[in-house]
């Protein structure tokens, strides 16, 4: 989360903004300003002008944001817990921790975010034509319609059609976009395997990013695409969200291969049992000294009886001077056993490696009744992974496991 910013809390799910918000907000707003308001209101007071885009490309992510949090808030109808919404330079996210139960669930999820745009959109559209006073007439040029707005009816005429363009766009069936999410849900509902949907919807996304590069790179050599003007800045952007969705595609699907491995392994299968583990009155000398550097490991469970009390990493040695490494015991500096995640050995290991993930730890302690009886690590999980597709019969799976685990440990 080094590169995200907590803004907030909704629904019990956090709100996050990554930096990279920060530009595509800028962009939006000086398009705005020296675009399209600039064009329709050439006589506004600058600060007016700014002002407005500025409103405007505020409400365009608010907008985006409760697209994301219907997203959320059918996840968490239908039992799917939801860690957080993070709004960064394509629009939003929202991070469901894991893939949904049945194909319903996904179609609802997947349908439910375009369709709130498009509402939005709508809804935008008619407040702003009412604030006009539409009566039906024309003027004479479209600029001079435009012209005549007050800054309220300029900024709902404006969402609306942005509004209405995301939900669209968002339904085109390129995995993982909600369209894209839909046609898994199709597919997984009449294969009964989400693993091949989810390869065939994923194959789609790719062919359309694809589409979108070459697309993209027409249009900055001057050719017009559909809707799309040409130019340099259109052209390069339509091959980046190519690129995007060709890059969320193979993520997305490498993801499902992992967990579909790990669906019905239990936590017992893939823990160490022979963890070492260290006292709580140990000092941090002889930890270093006669744990870490003879066993290499970075990470111990604290046992005090038959009872875990917390663990010690060399990232808590790390925060001791060397000086007081001798005086200074393992309880001293230990994560407490009520502060540590912590999976049961008959958990899920796909679920206890989403934990892993989503606190971004390197192992977890095993605890029956308050006692400890091993540890999982995140290449004990990798390592029986990549044995698993070693033996896969889909040569692609074996592969984008691989890739996956890479990336994760």
């Amino acid at each position: 989360m080094r590169n995200e910013i907590r803004i907030g809390r909704i629904s019990g799910i956090s709100i996050y903004l990554d930096w990279s918000w920060i530009f595509i907000f800028l962009l939006v707003t000086f398009g705005l300003a020296g675009g399209v308001l600039f064009v329709w209101h050439p006589d506004w007071n600058p600060w007016l002008t700014w002002a407005v885009a500025v409103a405007a490309s505020l409400l365009l992510f608010v907008s985006v944001l409760l697209h994301e949090l219907a997203h959320s808030l059918v996840a968490k109808a239908r039992g799917l817990p939801v860690r957080k919404i993070t709004l960064f330079l394509f629009g939003g996210a929202s991070n469901i921790e894991r893939e949904p139960d049945s194909p319903k669930t996904e179609f609802l999820m997947a349908l439910i975010g375009p369709g709130v745009s498009i509402a939005l959109g709508v809804v935008f559209l008619l407040a702003g034509g009412l604030m006009a006073g539409a009566t039906g007439e024309t003027m004479a040029s479209p600029v001079e319609t435009f012209s005549r707005l007050s800054p309220l009816s300029t900024l709902l005429l404006w969402l609306g059609p942005v509004n209405i363009f995301i939900g669209l766009f968002n339904l085109i069936p390129a995995f993982p976009l909600d369209g894209g999410r839909i046609l898994r849900a199709v597919l997984w509902a009449v294969t009964k395997n989400l693993r091949k949907a989810t390869r065939w919807a994923a194959g789609m996304g790719q062919l359309i990013g694809w589409l979108f590069i070459i697309a993209g790179l027409g249009m900055a050599f001057g050719a017009s695409v559909l809707l799309f003007a040409p130019g340099v800045i259109n052209g390069v952007w339509l091959a980046f969200i190519g690129w995007f969705i060709i890059d969320a595609a193979n993520q997305s699907y490498r993801q499902t291969v992992v967990q579909d491995l790990l669906d019905d392994v239990p936590v017992t299968l893939l823990m160490r049992n022979d963890a070492p583990v260290a006292p709580p009155d140990l000092p941090v000398s002889a930890l270093i000294y006669d744990f870490i550097m003879k066993t290499g490991e970075s990470a111990f469970p604290v046992v005090e009886g038959d009872r875990i009390v917390g663990m010690v990493s060399l990232e808590d040695v790390r925060k001791v001077p060397r000086d007081a490494w001798d005086t200074t015991t393992v309880s001293q500096i230990m994560t407490r056993a009520e502060q540590l995640t912590a999976v049961t050995p008959q958990e899920n290991a796909g679920e206890a490696l989403n934990r892993l993930e989503r606190r971004n730890v390197r192992q977890v302690p095993v605890i029956q009744d308050g006692r400890l009886v091993g540890l999982l690590r995140r290449r004990d999980i990798m390592r029986w992974l990549q044995t698993q597709s070693e033996f896969a019969t889909s040569a692609p799976d074996a592969v984008g496991v691989r890739h996956e685990l890479s990336s994760q440990v």
